[in-house]
């Protein structure tokens, strides 16, 4: 039989375990209505720029590049210069083999010598032949045979002649030479090789003016017109900032990379080495009217782009589907949804729901953090 003493007991500890467990539960339910107000961060939308910057990436080229090479064919068997080295008007860069060029050129001095021969004693018959004609001892038919055959020995002599000079040029050909003071930038032979005539032995960069080569896609290419200014920086030296002008931009595209190549034209005194490494910056129009907000402002509804926008007034969000259009160096811009004067969430937008009220940046500084 349970005593009622011992029944008073277990009915105390019960209702002080209800109680207990009742507070508990206030208490939570106070914790999360204090929660209920998410601090966020906000910022007032304003309107876009009406220009933005495109950057291409390039190196810094001499306008002028000229691929050297032999006229003629033959064994390479010195090379002078090296890869970076600076050459004059005239220097010789390679030499060939002129031992065939020497006996084309020895045969065709032993033709000449035979021709003029032929043509003197053509000349002297046809004097003959003149003379007797006058005495009348030689018909005039004969003459006329006498100055066809002093004719064809007297072009023979000239063709003859024409064939020795060739063959001298082609012994100056043997030595390659540069045509313009310049840098070797490239080197495509070497000694001991068989050339062919007109083989690239040597790249030479023209002293001169300095361009910078980009790449640019076919979405940027229309952004690029001739003469356009633009600006030029350089990896070497971040002070450098130079004024460009577009010189050329190329009519097709790249097969292989499908970019189209552009050139800049740098100034006379650019400060500038061949292969420096280059920025160019563009100043493009934008969509008018556009806005920008950073990326942690976004989220996604299924395939739509939305922001949460902040009531003032009430201190409540709400999302709104937004329009993107290109990326901006501070974010992304946003050609519809938004206005100058919106205020949106740029930070703690994963916690927000419809019509929840958040505490605003000037709110959250005074507002006390509840402790558990």
């Amino acid at each position: 039989m349970i005593r009622p003493t011992f029944r008073r007991t277990v009915v105390l500890a019960t209702a002080l375990a209800a109680a207990t467990i009742l507070a508990g539960c206030r208490e939570e339910k106070a914790a999360e209505a204090v929660e209920q107000v998410r601090p966020v961060k906000t910022m007032t939308v304003t309107a876009g720029d009406e220009t933005r910057v495109i950057r291409y990436s390039g190196s810094v080229r001499a306008r002028v590049e000229t691929a050297l090479g032999f006229r003629v064919p033959g064994k390479l068997v010195e090379r002078r210069v090296d890869i970076g080295s600076r050459v004059e008007a005239g220097q010789v860069l390679a030499r060939l083999d002129p031992t065939d060029l020497e006996l084309a050129l020895k045969a065709a001095e032993a033709n000449v010598a035979a021709a003029r021969s032929r043509e003197k004693v053509a000349e002297d018959g046809l004097n003959r032949a003149r003379a007797l004609n006058a005495k009348g001892f030689v018909a005039d038919a004969n003459l006329d045979r006498a100055k066809l055959d002093a004719d064809q020995a007297a072009a023979a002599l000239d063709a003859a002649v024409s064939s020795r000079d060739q063959a001298a040029n082609q012994m100056a050909y043997a030595d390659l030479r540069a045509d313009a003071p310049g840098i070797v930038t490239d080197i495509r032979a070497d000694a001991g090789q068989v050339v062919a005539a007109g083989t690239p032995v040597a790249i030479l960069a023209r002293d001169g003016e300095k361009e910078v080569a980009i790449a640019v896609p076919e979405q940027d290419v229309v952004r690029f017109v001739k003469d356009q200014s633009v600006d030029v920086r350089f990896w070497a030296d971040t002070d450098l900032r130079l004024s460009g002008r577009v010189r050329e931009i190329a009519g097709a595209a790249d097969p292989a990379s499908r970019t189209y190549a552009i050139r800049i034209t740098l100034p006379a005194d650019a400060p500038v080495r061949l292969g420096m490494t280059a920025t160019v910056e563009a100043k493009v129009p934008v969509a008018a009217g556009s806005v920008v907000v950073p990326l942690s402002a976004l989220t996604a509804e299924g395939d739509r782009s939305r922001v949460w926008v902040v009531d003032t007034a009430s201190a409540t969000v709400a999302p709104r589907a937004v329009t993107l259009g290109r990326v901006a160096p501070d974010g992304v811009r946003v050609l519809d949804g938004l206005k100058p004067g919106d205020r949106v969430v740029t930070a703690g937008v994963q916690f927000l729901t419809p019509g929840k009220k958040v505490a605003l940046p000037s709110e959250t500084a005074a507002a006390p953090v509840p402790t558990r």
